[in-house]
């Protein structure tokens, strides 16, 4: 059972949030948030493919957005499946689609999943695959739901209502755009997803703006993929980077700023599309076969529970909290078969990923495969971040390491040499990936959750200044598909899954009364 609360607050010192204005070595760095206009998109249009790309990140995060005066967690959900879904046609903001009785299903795990949630309202898509869904996880409370048309789903104008096979028929070279340059995507004198973009921007405008501290968002897989790209501050080029499942569950904290102005909130991606079925089971991305994988795996805990901090932790073993998290993990990915598992030196991650292998090794004693596994284990000193951590000041080593937006408390020194190291950590895990001698292949890195936020900056081709947009807890998983191979960009499947964990999952939400700080 998860439950959902707005964050506790997050943990910034004088860098604030990373994502703002940074002067580092002498040189400015701009990259706050922003919305889309007109001229950004003439701007956008006259730049090279690559100088696009460089560009829509910088202009999506240039302009504020509303001031906050209390911590705001928005929860997001996606529909469940549709009708549409389930024959392949597209659907765009048509509404003609209804939720099949597996998006019934859905939707009631969803609601299942949110049962002890504390929101405060609800925003929903006005489609009806979308209402439905949303009526289904908001139950018998009083408070009446917010529809919003900025919540539709993407306007795909000529190509909604096609079967996927008519539109390439029919649209041939266009259709071909879709799939491989969405963001330039040019259909019927619009550009789909940089108008979604701007329609995104709008709709956070309007959710920051509603005096609650806890929001339940429901609606589609293109208009939420926008909705957490805009928040942390990602343009479009990022479109299907950033999966959306049906009824995923993906979390944003905001937090506002710690001089009491009124300028942006300071945000932090604390979960993305964690998803009523396991988030490794075979499927695609994006529409695309799978044969490449890394899943970075969080040590569990360790001996000194929460309450460790960076300068505390040093190389201690887990505790059985921890050793519960090693097992539930190894048991969520005896569902793959893993090909080599690296880690961290620290004793936490050896010891998880020594768990994690054995039960690989015995897939067929569990009846998970017909033959034993041979999994290849092996230890790669830069995920030991350790050293590195302490370099920072007092005040951020003293913090408990799992706060939502943590590493915005460390210096440039330290947050520098956690990016050179993690660049060289990320290049390893791409050459385990390399293997031509297999067809598919699946890594898995245990590490510690710093290191790991920064390789999926590696992964979506950011900067150091990015890191303090992203949260991990102990014991959870990411995944990282490769649908073009490791020379290829990475799609990130999810963010901070820890439903695995049963009981001992890290709660979505939970109760904000008499949680005056949440």
């Amino acid at each position: 059972m998860l439950s959902v609360s707005p964050p506790p607050s997050l943990p910034l010192c004088h860098h604030h949030n990373r994502s703002l204005i940074h002067h580092r070595n002498h040189r400015l760095r701009v990259t706050i948030r922003s919305s889309s206009s007109s001229s950004i998109q003439e701007a956008v249009e006259e730049k090279t493919s690559n100088e696009k790309n460089l560009l829509s990140s910088e202009l999506y995060s240039a302009t504020p957005f509303p001031s906050i005066k209390a911590a705001k967690r928005v929860v997001l959900v996606r529909h469940g499946e549709s009708t549409w879904n389930e024959e392949g046609r597209i659907q765009g903001s048509s509404d003609f689609s209804v939720l099949t009785k597996k998006g019934e299903a859905q939707a009631e795990t969803s609601r299942q999943m949110l049962i002890d949630d504390s929101f405060d309202v609800c925003f929903s898509s006005p489609l009806i695959r979308s209402k439905r869904t949303a009526e289904i996880i908001w139950g018998s409370r009083k408070v009446n739901m917010i529809t919003d048309s900025d919540l539709r789903e993407i306007d795909l104008y000529s190509f909604q209502g096609l079967l996927k096979h008519e539109g390439k028929a029919k649209f041939g070279a266009a259709f071909r755009q879709w799939q491989v340059d969405a963001a330039n995507f040019n259909i019927d004198g619009h550009f789909p997803v940089r108008e979604l973009w701007g329609r995104a921007r709008n709709c956070w405008n309007k959710i920051l703006a509603h005096e609650s501290r806890s929001v339940l968002v429901v609606a589609h897989n293109a208009v939420n993929q926008a909705l957490v790209a805009t928040a942390i501050g990602l343009g479009t080029e990022y479109f299907r980077i950033l999966l959306q499942s049906n009824c995923g569950v993906s979390v944003l904290d905001f937090a506002p700023r710690v001089d009491g102005g009124d300028g942006s909130p300071y945000i932090c991606l604390n979960r993305l599309n964690q998803t009523p079925n396991s988030p490794v089971a075979a499927g695609s991305s994006a529409g695309r076969k799978i044969s490449k994988r890394i899943i970075l795996v969080s040590h569990g805990t360790t001996q000194g529970g929460t309450e460790a901090t960076f300068s505390n932790s040093g190389n201690q073993p887990m505790s059985m909290l921890g050793i519960i998290q090693s097992q539930k993990t190894a048991e969520l990915l005896l569902d793959l078969n893993v090909s080599t598992i690296v880690s961290s030196p620290k004793n936490a991650c050896v010891e998880m990923a020594t768990t994690i292998s054995r039960v690989q090794e015995a897939a067929d004693c569990l009846g998970a495969d017909c033959v034993p596994r041979c999994v290849e284990m092996k230890q790669i000193k830069e995920l030991d971040v350790r050293d590195i951590l302490q370099l920072s000041n007092k005040d951020a080593t003293e913090v408990p390491p799992l706060q939502p937006g943590f590493l915005n408390r460390f210096e440039d020194e330290a947050l520098s040499a956690l990016w050179e190291q993690s660049g060289k950590a990320w290049q390893s895990l791409l050459n385990e990936l390399s293997d031509e001698s297999k067809s598919e292949k699946i890594v898995v890195a245990v590490g510690d959750p710093a290191i790991h936020i920064a390789l999926m900056g590696h992964c979506l081709n950011l900067t150091e200044d990015w890191m303090g947009s992203f949260h991990l807890d102990a014991g959870s998983i990411s995944v990282l598909d490769f649908p073009d191979g490791p020379t290829g960009r990475g799609t990130i499947r999810c963010i901070n899954y820890t439903a695995h964990l049963g009981r001992w999952s890290i709660p979505i939400t939970r109760s904000t009364i008499d949680d005056e700080e949440f």
